[in-house]
């Protein structure tokens, strides 16, 4: 039989594992927006709304140390951080255009070097998906294949039904371990009656043809025509769920300080500048062909995934309103 569980037994699994000195992070009302926040009690979980920002900062925040040093009798000390600290942490109510997003990201932070703090972090995650039961007009998962009830990524995954109640599929063990480990919560249904999906309207794209596309047409006359209004200010890297770009300073003085790893994005003016002053992507028509390119053709070249999961929070911070979803529906729909 199915396993299912109740509204108040989900807010009380929340309430049990911040008991158990677990992270638990989730959609949370913070100001006038939603965010993904550390919840204190169930009551705080909010899945009526996207969060404004995805989920990838559990895993990549925006700045972290990696080292500290300190001069000591003349001498440079030099302090790894210790990640052991790092918390087991549920992140709850992720729904899929999220849940999908670090399993994606997992190629690329252990490809030639094994990223330990993001992986680390993922090591001591269980991630408790949600199907999507609303959208808006940004979103557009269905065009990059994937769907309002898709598992990937998920450990757990919770399915809203009519009754008010959520089916309950355990994908990975770790999502079976959370189950047994609080199996009182969940109950069997002979049956489930799903809560009805809005259909997007989005067409489903062809990734393997725009991808085609994009290896013949490295100049184009789009990219000028995209470029023509795009500023430049990064705000679609820093809210998508699978841009992973950053950049390492040393933050202090000669006698202590730290190493720091921050965000950054292909999109701003000098991501690409050279030490000798040389900048290959010298002008943002350039730039922005490296998002698609990226996204679309060189994430699929080097890992077999696309760079992109349909979450639309891009089209809705763009402040002058470039759509991906429309530019990629304008490519799958060229014939050369």
């Amino acid at each position: 039989m199915p396993q299912i569980i109740t509204e108040e037994n989900l807010r009380n699994l929340i309430d049990l594992l911040v008991k158990e000195s677990k992270v638990v992070v989730g959609p949370k009302e913070t100001g006038s927006v939603v965010l993904y926040q550390p919840l204190t009690a169930g009551s705080d979980l909010r899945l009526d709304s996207l969060p404004r920002r995805s989920a990838k900062e559990l895993f990549f925040p925006i700045c972290e140390n990696i080292l500290t040093y300190q001069r000591q009798d003349g001498k440079m000390q030099v302090t790894d951080v210790d990640r052991s600290h790092f918390p087991e942490t549920v992140l709850i109510g992720a729904p899929p255009c999220d849940a999908a997003s670090p399993a994606i990201l997992d190629a690329v932070f252990s490809w030639d070097y094994n990223d330990e703090f993001y992986l680390e972090r993922r090591r001591k995650s269980t991630i408790v998906g949600i199907a999507c039961t609303k959208g808006d007009d940004a979103c557009f998962c269905t065009a990059v294949g994937l769907a309002r009830d898709t598992e990937a990524g998920s450990d757990l995954f919770l399915t809203p039904l009519k009754d008010g109640s959520y089916g309950c599929k355990a994908v990975t063990e770790k999502g079976k371990a959370l189950v047994d480990a609080h199996a009182a919560l969940f109950g069997e249904a002979a049956s489930v009656d799903a809560a009805l999906f809005v259909e997007q309207g989005t067409e489903k794209l062809d990734l393997a043809k725009i991808k085609n596309w994009l290896e013949g047409h490295f100049e184009d006359p789009l990219w000028e025509k995209i470029a023509d209004i795009c500023v430049g200010c990064g705000s679609c890297a820093f809210i998508c769920p699978a841009c992973h770009c950053f950049d390492i300073n040393d933050e202090g003085s000669t006698e202590q300080g730290s190493r720091r790893k921050h965000w950054d994005a292909c999109g701003f003016s000098k991501f690409t500048n050279h030490a000798s002053g040389h900048n290959p992507r010298d002008v943002q028509n350039k730039r922005y062909r490296n998002r698609i390119m990226h996204k679309f053709k060189y994430y699929d070249d080097k890992f077999g995934k696309t760079l992109c999961t349909g979450c639309g929070r891009c089209v809705r911070a763009c402040p002058v309103g470039i759509d991906i979803a429309e530019i990629l529906s304008t490519i799958n729909a060229k014939q050369d």
